[in-house]
């Protein structure tokens, strides 16, 4: 058993698993549903009852709730469990990643995790499920990792053998088919001032729709559209980008066009990708953090580590809250703790190393990975000195009229300027819409250059 506490034998075997591995069985595949969540998660809690069995998610809204609303915390009457404070930080350093050590040092008197029980929410529709099923025996990577075949619309490998097909799960996870959205970041100071930058986004999930076919997703090589057009502050309004990503990014890397409003123009952006800095984030992300990541994985080795049992943001529906105004939330140093909740829950613990001879500004990065939505919840950066650069958060919670587990908030510490970004604020904005009708016609360069016009 290795230093980060192996749950089964079928992980240890995926250590030394080579790159291309024999598909799933029938009798393997038998398992969703049964031992294994429908997604690939153990169905059962684990040995002290901490991370209790799953029993499906949330699988409606809760009573009160409709659409268009901000999501009520399902789980009002929790309470903390615990607090870890940098003074007792050791007593649960077996569930704590480098990262959140790290913070603890960095801002003693004021970082903390509120810990409550673990609620098992994630959840996504049948047809997900469905799909997921039929994936686990058919799908392959491709292009030496740096595609997908053989899966639509689910989980491409709810039972991985290494570390490209887990994050290539991280990847194609379910988030809804057509969606819009208005969020803002902010990225304070040390005194933690900050200027909000407003966005309207639009995403057209290819791979998720439910009439979606192999042969369809094989003819067109896309996996989503996303267009994001800035509308403040008023210095950046009508910057626009939009992205055609690929599910072979061998056979056709990332598309990627951007509006400036001084030039009028729309420019193709082939370097809208891997360690370019994101987009208007101040230097403190890089293009695929976005996401937690996202992307082509052809730079990176991925070495598939096992499980752990870590604290994540889970549930965060307090941090997701409309009764809270952003300065509530964006404090000196770190979001403000009081918001956020902690949960234990099994995360896949994936490694990415640098390869020879390719250049990012991230020599190293773990990836842990929930368990029941293959979401990235938290990252540990390292830079080209081995020294720990960046740490990242995904808070999540379970949009219920969908369902899917998806971010609230993302956010990104800066080690080295002490400095972070927080990305998807939305609690003074309008809520996603996941009943929107978007077509290719909207994200067509065309298209592009008219978002962007003030």
């Amino acid at each position: 058993m290795n230093k980060l506490g192996i749950l089964s034998a079928s992980v240890m075997l995926a250590l030394s698993a080579p790159a291309a591995l024999a598909k799933v069985t029938d009798a393997e595949a038998a398992k969703l549903g049964t031992e294994l969540t429908p997604l690939g998660g153990v169905k059962a809690g684990n040995a002290d009852g901490s991370i209790p069995a799953w029993d499906g998610g949330i699988t409606s809204a809760i009573a009160g709730y409709e659409k268009g609303m901000h999501h009520p915390d399902p789980f009002p009457q929790d309470k903390i469990e615990f607090t870890i404070t940098n003074a007792n930080k050791d007593k649960y350093k077996a569930h704590l990643t480098d990262g959140q050590r790290k913070l603890f040092e960095l801002y003693p008197d004021t970082y903390k995790m509120n810990v409550y029980q673990t609620r098992r929410t994630a959840s996504v529709p049948q047809f997900v499920y469905d799909a997921t099923k039929a994936n686990a025996t058919r799908a392959e990577l491709v292009s030496e990792g740096n595609g997908v075949k053989g899966a639509s619309i689910g989980v491409p490998f709810p039972m991985p053998k290494n570390g490209l097909e887990v994050i290539w799960n991280h990847v194609l996870r379910f988030r809804g088919v057509d969606v819009e959205t208005s969020r803002s970041q902010a990225a304070p100071t040390a005194s933690g001032s900050y200027t909000l930058v407003e966005t309207a986004e639009e995403i057209r999930f290819q791979y998720s729709r439910p009439e979606i076919t192999l042969d369809k997703l094989n003819a067109s090589n896309t996996l989503f559209y996303f267009k994001q057009v800035v509308t403040q502050p008023a210095r950046l309004a009508g910057t626009a980008l939009l992205v055609k990503e690929t599910m072979d990014q061998e056979a056709l890397p990332r598309q990627a066009w951007t509006y400036n409003t001084g030039q009028r123009r729309v420019r193709k952006a082939p370097n809208v990708a891997f360690d370019t800095p994101g987009s208007v984030s101040d230097g403190l992300r890089t293009t695929d953090d976005f996401d937690m990541f996202n992307g082509s994985p052809v730079r990176y080795n991925w070495e598939l580590i096992g499980k752990q049992e870590v604290y994540i943001p889970y549930n965060d529906y307090k941090l997701h809250s409309d009764k809270l105004k952003y300065d509530q939330i964006i404090h000196p140093g770190h979001v403000n703790p009081e918001l956020v909740r902690w949960e234990k829950h099994r995360v896949w613990v994936v490694k990415a190393q640098l390869k020879e001879g390719m250049r990012h500004i991230y020599k190293t990065r773990t990836f842990y990975i929930d368990e029941d939505s293959w979401q990235v919840s938290l990252a540990d950066i390292y830079d080209n000195r081995d020294e720990l650069y960046r740490v990242a958060f995904a808070h999540a919670i379970n949009y219920y009229e969908v369902p899917t587990h998806w971010t609230t908030l993302e956010v990104f510490h800066d080690l080295q300027s002490r400095r972070y970004i927080a990305m998807g604020l939305d609690n003074e904005g309008r809520m996603y819409n996941f009943d929107a009708k978007l077509s290719e016609a909207n994200f067509t360069p065309a298209a592009l250059r008219r978002a962007g016009i003030r």
